[in-house]
């Protein structure tokens, strides 16, 4: 999701969870979700300051953002999906993590990402409006 901080005058993102990811279907319980990333990387350990952004952690597209557990064994790593720094993680899901399947799109969301000025039109234009991500839904469907 993207929104305007009319503060800054950039866009901020907030990823979360896709309406169709395996963990928003129905019988699915979450287990666990996990920000350490690896021995030497938690996105928990993100400390950001001032109006710079200062220490914030920077993320690839490609950046694994947390692991999520479900009761049926499986795990899903969610990625940042957009270069840019690492402006928050939502705490309040490690205790709750029912918040990521009851509000996916508002309390439930996963973390705040802060492109870089330059590239955020860019990364606009790369986005699915929700009619075409529901085009691309409804082509999945049809094709299984």
């Amino acid at each position: 999701l993207q929104h305007s901080n009319y503060i800054s005058f950039c866009r901020i993102c907030v990823i979360t969870l896709a309406e169709a990811h395996p963990l928003l279907q129905s019988g699915k319980t979450i287990k666990s979700i996990n920000y350490q990333i690896s021995a030497n990387c938690s996105r928990l350990q993100n400390k950001v300051s001032g109006k710079s952004k200062r220490g914030a952690q920077f993320l690839t597209e490609l950046a694994p953002l947390c692991r999520i557990s479900s009761s049926d064994g499986e795990e899903y790593t969610i990625y940042s999906c957009i270069r840019g720094r690492l402006i928050e993680v939502n705490e309040n899901i490690l205790s709750n993590p029912t918040l990521l399947q009851e509000k996916p799109s508002t309390e439930g969301y996963i973390a705040v990402v802060l492109p870089k000025f330059e590239e955020s039109k860019s990364i606009t234009q790369g986005l699915l409006t929700q009619k075409e991500y529901e085009e691309v839904l409804l082509k999945r469907l049809n094709s299984s």
